[in-house]
């Protein structure tokens, strides 16, 4: 009986988490990623971020773009719109490490871009309720040793919906806890 009900318990458990994983949505095309270094140096250039709306939703996209530190803490967050084929830049030092949450200056880290629809046709702090949208693309300039520029694109990634929530959760967080500190701004373009 002990056996059996083991059993019953096992199978009931395996099926919850080959359930929840099957429930889990994904969104293609949605998420960005890259690096940045060399950020905020004395003497050395300024890196950018580009963004394009490829136009492929049909109008206006939200970049929720979400700066981390080295120790993996989120430092800042925003959503900027882009228009459909607008092209926006973002410098690393001015629109993305100004305003840390953590008033350090941060030289290094890596930066998340969900690709998103509006809400209401405006782009607000992307604390809640995002709508996953393919269409943006980036490119990042990146600082090297020598202050040698080089320059790639940010990498395709399929967007989870765990992975979403903590991005949502994360700059929910910031925003509550900075008063204003932690928001990044949306540079030039359209």
């Amino acid at each position: 009986m002990r056996q059996t009900t083991m059993l019953i318990v096992c199978v009931l458990v395996l099926a919850f988490c080959t359930g929840s994983a099957l429930a889990a949505t994904t969104y293609p095309d949605t998420l960005k990623v890259n690096y940045f270094i060399n950020a905020n140096t004395a003497g050395a250039p300024v890196a950018v971020v580009q963004l394009v709306n490829t136009g492929l939703s049909g109008g206006n996209l939200c970049a929720d773009v979400f700066v981390y530190d080295p120790s993996e803490e989120i430092q800042e967050c925003c959503s900027c719109l882009i228009s459909p084929n607008d092209l926006r830049t973002l410098s690393v030092n001015v629109d993305l490490t100004a305003n840390t949450l953590t008033h350090t200056n941060v030289t290094t880290g890596s930066i998340f871009i969900v690709s998103a629809k509006t809400s209401g046709g405006s782009c607000p702090l992307p604390t809640s309720a995002i709508t996953p949208a393919a269409g943006t693309r980036a490119w990042g300039t990146h600082i090297q040793t020598g202050n040698q520029i080089t320059e790639t694109d940010f990498q395709d990634e399929t967007l989870g919906s765990a992975e979403l929530g903590v991005l949502e959760n994360d700059c929910f967080a910031i925003n509550i806890a900075g008063s204003g500190s932690g928001q990044c701004t949306c540079g030039t373009g359209d």
